[in-house]
C-alpha cells in the first residue's frame, strides 16, 4: 500500500499502490498547530534497527521484550524496561514482513515469500517457501504460524516443525491494494481481513471458516472505485471485533458469531484501534475519529492533522496516539480529541502499527528508529 504505483498481474488480479507515502501528495499537509502541553511524555528508550524500505515492520511485545525487524534482514529483541539489546540476528536475505511472535516463537518473511521461524533466542527452527510474496506480518498462536500471501492464500504451519497443517484459498477481486492486510488471533480463532472488504473467522485447529462478514462493500462504476479492501489489523475488545476498509466502513461485529453490531461509512488505509469505550480511526483525509464502541456514535473528530499521512491510532492511557509523515507523534485526549502532547522521532514517516508494551507505547519509523514512550 505504501509503494510507488506499480501495476502487474497476479492470476486475474491487478495490485495497485493504495497510499501516497512515496508520491507527491495532492493536498498539502496541515501545519502543526501550537498548543499548551498538558500531558508529560518521556522517552523510555530508543534504538535504530534499520530502514523498512517499501515494506512495513510492526514491532511486537512478548515477555516484557520488544521484537522487530528491518528490510536488511536483521531481527532484534530488546528489553522493554531498559531498551538494552538482548540479541540481534541476520537472516541473510531481504525481509518483506514481520514480526509475528508468541512466548515461544517468532516469524518473519523473506523476499519472494520465504517464511522463517525462530525461537525466542534467535535460533532458526525452519523455513518454507510460500505460494507468493507476503506483505502481511505472520501471526503465531496455538502452536501454529499463519501467513497470508498476496495471492490470497492463508496457510498454517506447525510452529515447531514447519509442517503445513491447513490452507485456505480465497478468490481475489480484479483490482486490489498492494497492502499488508492484518490478521489477529483470539481464543483459538484467527480473524483475517481480505481484499474486497471481507473479514473471516477461521478455527485454528481445523482451518474451517466459522463466519464471514462484510466490512466494505465494493461500489462505483470503475474497478478503482470498487476497491474496498480491509485495512490494518482487526481489533478484539471484549465481545467485539472491529475492522475498517478502504472506501468502506468502520464496523464492529460479534466476535463469536460475526453478526454486525454497527457500521459507519469511513474510508481508511490505516486500520482501527479500540478500548473499552471507543473505536478510533484515521480517515483518508487525515481526520482522527472517535466512535462509541457500544453503538458506533460519533464522539469527536479532530481535523487539525489533515493530510499529514497519519499512522494507525492507538489508545494509550487517557490519550490516543498517532504518528505522521514527519516522524511526529501526537497525543490527543481520548475523551474529546484535543491535543495533549507531541514529541518527535527521526523525522521519517511512521508506517508501522504502534503497540502497547506494558507502560510504554512503541513506535517504529521508516528510517528505523524504534522508540518507547511513557507518560511521565
Amino acid at each position: 500500500m505504501r509503494r510507488v504505483i506499480k501495476l502487474f498481474f497476479l492470476s486475474i488480479a491487478v495490485l495497485i499502490s493504495g497510499c501516497s507515502y512515496f508520491k507527491e501528495p495532492k493536498n498539502p499537509p496541515a501545519a502543526l498547530v501550537e498548543f499548551k502541553e498538558v500531558m508529560a511524555i518521556k522517552k523510555a528508550w530508543s534504538a535504530n534497527v534499520g530502514e523498512s524500505g517499501n515494506f512495513i515492520f510492526n514491532p511486537v511485545y512478548v515477555e516484557n521484550t520488544v521484537l522487530t525487524a528491518a528490510t536488511n534482514g536483521n531481527i532484534f529483541r530488546f528489553d522493554n524496561s531498559t531498551g538494552s539489546q538482548i540479541w540481534k540476528t541476520d537472516v541473510g536475505m531481504i525481509l518483506t514482513a514481520g514480526v509475528g511472535a508468541d512466548n515461544t516463537s517468532l516469524a518473519v518473511v523473506g523476499d519472494k515469500g520465504v517464511v522463517l521461524v525462530y525461537d525466542l533466542n534467535g535460533k532458526l527452527r525452519w523455513k518454507v517457501q510460500a505460494s507468493s510474496e507476503i506483505l502481511s506480518s505472520p501471526v503465531i498462536g496455538d502452536g501454529l504460524v499463519v501467513v497470508r500471501s498476496i495471492d490470497n492464500h492463508i496457510v498454517a504451519y506447525d510452529a515447531l516443525t514447519g509442517k503445513r497443517k491447513w490452507a485456505i484459498e480465497r478468490t481475489l477481486p480484479t483490482l486490489i491494494l498492494r497492502s499488508a492486510l492484518g490478521m489477529t488471533i483470539f481464543e483459538h480463532n484467527i480473524y483475517v481481513g481480505l481484499p474486497g472488504g471481507k473479514l473471516i473467522a477461521i478455527n485454528l485447529a481445523s482451518g474451517s471458516v466459522r463466519w464471514e462478514a462484510t466490512v466494505g462493500e465494493p461500489k462505483g462504476a470503475t474497478e478503482l472505485e470498487r476497491v474496498a479492501d480491509v485495512s490494518g489489523l482487526p481489533v478484539v475488545v471484549g465481545n467485539d471485533i472491529c475492522a475498517s476498509a478502504y472506501q468502506g466502513k468502520v464496523s464492529c461485529f460479534d466476535v463469536k458469531t460475526g453478526l454486525l453490531r454497527w457500521g459507519k461509512s469511513l474510508s481508511t488505509e490505516m486500520g482501527v484501534s479500540a478500548d473499552e469505550r471507543f473505536v478510533f480511526a484515521v480517515d483518508d483525509k487525515g481526520g482522527i475519529n472517535a466512535f462509541s464502541r457500544s453503538a458506533g456514535l460519533s464522539e469527536w473528530k479532530n481535523n487539525k492533522l489533515a493530510f499529514r499521512r497519519l499512522s494507525a491510532p492507538i489508545s494509550f492511557g487517557r490519550s490516543v496516539a498517532v504518528g505522521d509523515f514527519n516522524g511526529y507523534i501526537h497525543f490527543l485526549s481520548r475523551e474529546d480529541g484535543t491535543f495533549l502532547a507531541r514529541t518527535s522521532t527521526d523525522g521519517s514517516p511512521i508506517l508501522a502499527t504502534p503497540v502497547i508494551a506494558g507502560t510504554n507505547v512503541i513506535f517504529q519509523t521508516k528510517q528505523g528508529e524504534i522508540i518507547a514512550l511513557a507518560i511521565d
